[in-house]
Formats: structure tokens, C-alpha cells, sequence
């Protein structure tokens, strides 16, 4: 699947904005604050149904404006809208974020995966520095693009959450009795199953390829979620009104031998780990999509040393790649020559 065309709407600093991609290589020049990184969030959004950065979705809508559109025009002819709302347009009630493949409208589980990509730019360090949760999300940026029963599973899952943590403070404060959680066991154990096991494949992967910078080791610290479990946790659940054991607690752990590097890596070793996970993550997706997803490198070339701006030189060749650098200088003349440019102001 290639990129062709997108055209953004109101969409973080662009009012109005279209963007052409050549199918190999297309080189984004522009100084800090042009754009660069809001023009790969579009795409990201595209292909995962979220922002990598925006903790609150309509932090992306254009300020003062009601609704913000991201459009792509692919190749097979295909095309995929993703319309963003404050939840009311012209007086009424709408959904915050709509999916359109073809003018169609569609649910979030069919839209996701008609485009796949892979980011890697400066907020991927968050992956190892920061908190479980954030490496979650990035488990879900992942998975939910190349498995289907991922993006069920999670979907349902993230429901039978709300409405069982909504139960336990019933339990607690109202004195419900402990059977009305009995359909909501069953059902985040049946999907919190799914998504534990794909995870655990995934990285399970990333530990068996090939490590061009130091071999990583990906630890799975899972919470697994069962009648057991849910047992053994049932009355701090209660106490605390909320769910204590499952995926949404799930974490990993990223070491260069013995060494955690969330505690004691250096910011070169953090970043050189990303990078093998990035290529990691290319390699996964393209091997269960039996596709290449299109590669968005942002800003990479002022991050990485000439080793690994050499190592990524290989790679772009592979799959269509979308790069942005404020510094033409970091990218050799040799290989402009052979990318397409777009200049931003």
C-alpha cells in the first residue's frame, strides 16, 4: 500500500494543506515549528486511530475551529478520512472522530489497518524513560494494525473495563452484592487472554532478531488475568473500586544484558535501543501485513550518530519512507538526489 496524497484541514497548524509522496523516498525540509511532526502525526492517525502525542484528541483541531479532517488517497486507489469533532458540529450531536474508507463511514475496528506505519522520531525515548502505561500504548500502536482479533479483543476489553471498575465502587459504596461482576469477569478474562498472548508474541520477536547495536532483552512483566487472580485480588478491588489485575497493567521491561536500561542506561544506549526496536517493529508488521508499512522518520538524522544514520540509510530503501529534518546538511547529496522534496516555511 503507498501514500500517494493527503490533505489536512484544520488540522493542529495547517488551515488547509495537501501533500504529494513519491513512492520511494520523500524528504520533508523545514525550520522547527513549520509543521514536520504534525504532518506524521496525520499519517500515524491514519493508521492507528490515535495521535502519538496528544493526550487529549482535540488538542489536533485547528484552535477556534469545530472540526479538523485528515485525508489520504493510497495506492491501490483506495481512500481513508478520519473527521475530528469537539463532539458537536453545527449544533449537533456528532462522534468525536469519524472513519471514512471510500466516503463510507466506518467502525474504528475495519478503518484500522487499510494503512500501516511505523514512527520513529525524538518522543520514542518516552518508550523506556517514562511510565507503563506509555508502553502500553505502544504495544497497542503496533498490534492493532496488523491483527484484527487484537483490535476486537481490545476494544471489548477497554469497555468491560469501565463498566466492571464502575461495579466495584457500586459494590463498595452501595453495597451491590459481588454477582453483578460475574458477566464482566468473564469477559475481561476472555479478552484480556488475546491480548496477553499477542503481546507476548510480539515481543517475543523483537528478542529474536537480529541486534546490529548490543542484543536487547524485552521482559514481559504481564499481569495475567484469571478466576484466580480476580479471586485473590477481590477485596482490595473492592476497597480500591477499581480493577487490580489484567493487561491494562501489563509492562516491559527493555535490558542490554543484565542492565535495565529504563534505570540504568545512558541517553545514547535509551536512544540506540529505540532504534533497534523501531527496526524490530518495521520488520513484525511487514511480516504478519506481508506488506511494508511506510516508514516516518522525524528529525532522526540530528539524533543519531554516523553509524546509525548509515543503518538507516539501508533501511529506507525498503518500504516507502517519509523523512523530516530541519538541516539539509544531515543528509548526504548522494542520497537527496534520489528523494523526492517538499519544503515547509
Amino acid at each position: 500500500m503507498i501514500l500517494k496524497h493527503l490533505r489536512l484541514q484544520h488540522f493542529r497548524n495547517y488551515a488547509n494543506k495537501e501533500f504529494g509522496f513519491s513512492e520511494a523516498t520523500t524528504l520533508v525540509v523545514g525550520p522547527n515549528a513549520s509543521g514536520k511532526t504534525n504532518l506524521l502525526e496525520a499519517i500515524c492517525l491514519l493508521a492507528t486511530g490515535k495521535s502519538f502525542r496528544a493526550g487529549i484528541e482535540s488538542e489536533m483541531i485547528g484552535y477556534g475551529e469545530e472540526m479538523a479532517a485528515v485525508k489520504a488517497e493510497m495506492d491501490p486507489k483506495e481512500s481513508l478520512e478520519i473527521i475530528l469533532t469537539m463532539g458537536e458540529l453545527i449544533g449537533e450531536r456528532v462522534a468525536k472522530k469519524i472513519y471514512k474508507v471510500n466516503g463510507v463511514n466506518r467502525r474504528m475496528m475495519d478503518f484500522i489497518g487499510n494503512l500501516r506505519a511505523v514512527y520513529f522520531g525524538p518522543e520514542d525515548l518516552e518508550i523506556i524513560i517514562n511510565s507503563p502505561s506509555i508502553r502500553r500504548d505502544y504495544l497497542d500502536a503496533v498490534l492493532v494494525q496488523v491483527d484484527k482479533d487484537y483490535r476486537r479483543a481490545s476494544l471489548s476489553y477497554q469497555k468491560g473495563l469501565r463498566q466492571r471498575n464502575r461495579l466495584l465502587e457500586q459494590i463498595r459504596d452501595e453495597g451491590k452484592p459481588r454477582s453483578v461482576l460475574f458477566f464482566w469477569d468473564k469477559l475481561l478474562i476472555e479478552n484480556g487472554t488475546v491480548i496477553t498472548q499477542k503481546r507476548e508474541e510480539y515481543l517475543q520477536f523483537i528478542n529474536q532478531q537480529p541486534d546490529y547495536f548490543g542484543k536487547l532483552k524485552l521482559s514481559y512483566d504481564m499481569s495475567l488475568i484469571s478466576p484466580q487472580r480476580l479471586e485473590e485480588y477481590a477485596d482490595a478491588e473492592v476497597a480500591a473500586g477499581m480493577t487490580l489485575v489484567g493487561p491494562h497493567r501489563d509492562d516491559f521491561q527493555i535490558s542490554v544484558g543484565e542492565r535495565n536500561l529504563h534505570t540504568f542506561g545512558s541517553r545514547g544506549e535509551q536512544r540506540t535501543a529505540v532504534f533497534s526496536l523501531k527496526l524490530a517493529e518495521l520488520e513484525f508488521i511487514a511480516q504478519k501485513a506481508n506488506d511494508r508499512p511506510v516508514l516516518l522518520l522525524d528529525d532522526v538524522f540530528s539524533e543519531l550518530d554516523h553509524q546509525h544514520r548509515e543503518r538507516v540509510l539501508e533501511v529506507i530503501p525498503k518500504q516507502q519512507t517519509i523523512i523530516t529534518t530541519t538541516d539539509l546538511h544531515l543528509v548526504s547529496g548522494d542520497y537527496q538526489k534520489k528523494m523526492e522534496m517538499v519544503k515547509l516555511e
